[in-house]
């Protein structure tokens, strides 16, 4: 099996199970970009990818195929690979005395499992019965900051919030389709009658379900009782989780638009105490993982094209509502695949690294 060298015997070992994807793209460069606080770096993929070489800490390594035996010697194992793949290696790497952080929907929902954002319930991750923790969904990384944050002042009561996700959220499937579409479409008079974009589009619509050139498709995820999809519903289960509330009353709205990278969501929270935008700004400004702006009168918002490539979410559009003293209104934006599906998981690996005396 070739490794990466070790880079000192009292650093823990870390494997990236599933180098080889998108998320296991940007997860390199975090690795390259943080602290060093890793001895051995194991890559593993598919064995399909077995044998490629990638960069990472500026050296060369060979990527290895996904068996038993990768996860000796190795203390953290980061699994960025669909949830079938987690349900069956990441017990195995457990097992053989490795921490798994997930990123897939596998365990986060289970009591045994903490669900963990460092910048909010950093006290979840020392317990993990099962010795696995979970990250979020990459929406719910984009929302719990802020409305964490703001929870712990004023003490959150209700969300009812929209989302407007990227299309790599969906995957590269995703992101080839809405190039072809777009390809299709630019330079056209398309968009201004019934069903115009549909037929230009044709049948090739990849895992939408409808066209997202020039549109935007109100479902995100697979359908569940009572018309909702299983990501709005994830949406508010995983915000109930990490912010220990049960209760919490959420109602969210997920829709995929043309965008390739970062999602936002509009937000309408609710609180037990009255809050003002003063005192708003103040949290949100001094939270870790969150940038403010918030001038609409000189255009200073977030926006997508803004948070892309980042690692914190943009907050703006803070406003009380008008008929409820308790309540605000928020816009947010977040990287989906630099904050959603590695940051977040890199962080909690680097917390148990410290734990471990890496």
């Amino acid at each position: 099996m070739s490794v990466r060298p070790a880079r000192g015997a009292s650093k823990p070992g870390l494997a990236v199970v599933g180098a080889t994807g998108a998320a296991g793209a940007v997860m390199l460069q975090i690795l390259s970009q943080h602290a060093d606080v890793w001895g051995e770096i194991r890559l593993v993929a598919s064995p399909r990818s077995a044998g490629r070489k990638l960069a990472v800490r500026g050296e060369e390594c060979e990527v290895v195929a996904l068996d038993e035996d990768v996860f000796d010697g190795i203390d953290v194992a980061l699994f960025l690979v669909p949830a079938e793949v987690s349900e069956r290696w990441a017990p195995i790497a457990v097992a053989r005395g490795t921490v798994v952080v997930d990123s897939s929907p596998a365990f986060r929902m289970d009591p045994d499992v903490p669900l963990a954002v460092p910048e909010v319930n950093p006290h979840s991750v020392r317990v993990r019965p099962r010795g696995i923790v979970a990250s979020p969904h990459d929406t719910t990384l984009t929302l719990v900051p802020a409305v964490g944050a703001l929870h712990a002042e004023f003490g959150l009561r209700e969300l009812v919030l929209s989302s407007y996700q990227a299309v790599s959220g969906a995957g590269r499937d995703a992101v080839v389709a809405l190039r072809a579409q777009l390809s299709l479409v630019a330079g056209t008079e398309l968009g201004v009658a019934p069903g115009d974009v549909r037929r230009a589009v044709g049948d090739d619509l990849g895992p939408f379900e409808a066209p997202v050139a020039l549109n935007v498709v109100p479902w995100a995820g697979t359908p569940l009782d009572g018309g909702w999809s299983s990501e709005e519903l994830g949406l508010r289960s995983e915000t109930r989780k990490i912010l220990g509330l049960p209760g919490l009353m959420v109602a969210a709205t997920c829709v995929r638009v043309p965008v390739l990278t970062a999602h936002s969501l509009a937000v309408h929270a609710r609180f037990e105490r009255e809050v003002t935008v003063e005192r708003a700004h103040e949290i949100l400004a001094t939270s870790p993982g969150i940038v403010l702006c918030d001038d609409p009168e000189a255009g200073d918002f977030p926006t997508p094209a803004d948070a892309v490539g980042t690692d914190p979410t943009w907050v703006g559009r803070v406003r009380r509502a008008p008929d409820d003293p308790t309540a605000l209104g928020l816009f947010l934006c977040g990287d989906n695949l630099r904050k959603g599906a590695a940051l977040n998981s890199a962080q909690i690996a680097e917390m148990i690294a410290a734990e471990l005396g890496g």
